[in-house]
């Protein structure tokens, strides 16, 4: 973790992404700590309240809050899609090019986010890390714990804290991201692969005062096979038939030395190949090798067809130099200034809705 120091926050306009899922009790608390803390730094903000498919109050109180303060913006989803999908109709909904994060339930303190922000002059995503949490040790903590081991070990991007919600980034590093399942813990994994500047930094964490917590133990499992979709996709997307082809030659591999082996016990020991397990378990792992290489092939074919029909490149470009880009920029924030560019964002800033709109 790197030394904070002291920063000025930033004047730039945020979009505040919050999730919510029957937090009907924290909603009226939400919205006055979040205004007390971003207008007390002076902080232009929107505050995008995602509705993910709350059935206790939540639909019609974050609609008053709206109808109170217009920086409060809500998106309802028709049904519970999770905290990921959540997230990423945040990020897609967002007009600012500088997102900030945060739970509901407001174990995760809102005046954190003026120091977080401060940093962002030097980095471009800024990760929240509980490190004194206010959570059950077994339900909560250990499973974090283990899963965030999991994490940095596979990934080789090493955090404390993965799964806390509160984070400040930069837009443009998230907005291609494909959130999906419980993926959106994995964003500091996709902008460090791509080339962002990361900084992790201790934050409040307070215990939960109202409400049941929405996390419980079968969430771990979850994190572990989405983590292998992480890896997969960052190994092989591009090149599918590699990953297919290595298991394909392993098991050929291995039913090889089976037959081999069923070959050897019949002149050595006697043994009848027809009575033999090895001689069908040889059989089967050939026959999946093969299979596994017509998959690989199958998946080349679609993602080629997928870059040709979407035009999109097999690359993304951080910078250039003398040239106009032709494909979206990562990591607008470090281009200098002279560099030739063509506009590339989806999204432009707007001024900040005013409390009195």
């Amino acid at each position: 973790m790197a030394d904070m120091g002291t920063h000025d926050v930033t004047t730039e306009p945020i979009s505040l992404v919050v999730p919510i899922y029957n937090e009907v009790e924290n909603l009226k608390d939400l919205q006055r700590e979040v205004t007390k803390a971003l207008d007390g730094a002076g902080v232009p903000f929107e505050c995008i309240l995602v509705n993910d498919g709350s059935v206790d109050g939540s639909t019609q109180l974050m609609d008053a809050i709206h109808k109170d303060d217009p920086r409060f913006r809500v998106i309802h989803f028709i049904h519970n899609y999770g905290q990921t999908a959540a997230m990423a109709a945040g990020i897609q909904h967002a007009t600012y090019e500088i997102i900030a994060s945060m739970d509901a339930d407001l174990q995760n303190d809102p005046a954190d986010i003026p120091m977080m922000l401060s940093h962002l002059d030097e980095h471009d995503l800024v990760c929240g890390w509980r490190r004194r949490r206010e959570d059950n040790w077994f339900v909560r903590k250990l499973p974090s714990k283990i899963a965030n081991w999991i994490i940095g070990r596979t990934s080789g991007v090493r955090l404390h804290d993965y799964g806390c919600t509160l984070k400040v980034y930069r837009r443009e590093y998230v907005r291609d991201i494909p959130l999906y399942g419980q993926m959106h813990r994995f964003i500091p994994i996709y902008v460090t692969w791509a080339g962002a500047r990361m900084l992790e930094i201790p934050v409040n964490h307070r215990a939960r005062m109202k409400g049941e917590s929405k996390y419980g133990l079968s969430r771990t499992f979850r994190v572990v096979l989405d983590l292998m979709t992480t890896i997969f996709l960052r190994d092989f997307y591009t090149n599918p038939l590699y990953f297919f082809g290595y298991y394909g030659f392993g098991a050929i591999a291995l039913g090889g030395v089976a037959a081999s082996w069923a070959v050897v016990m019949k002149y050595v020991d006697g043994t009848f190949m027809h009575k033999n397990p090895l001689v069908t378990l040889s059989a089967m792992l050939v026959l999946l090798g093969f299979n596994s290489f017509f998959f690989g092939l199958l998946a080349e074919v679609m993602i080629r067809m997928n870059f040709e029909i979407q035009k999109k490149a097999p690359y993304r470009i951080r910078q250039v130099r003398g040239v106009a880009s032709r494909t979206p920029l990562i990591g607008l924030s470090q281009i200098e200034p002279g560099d030739v560019q063509e506009d590339t964002a989806d999204h432009r800033p707007v001024a900040p809705p005013t409390a009195e709109a």
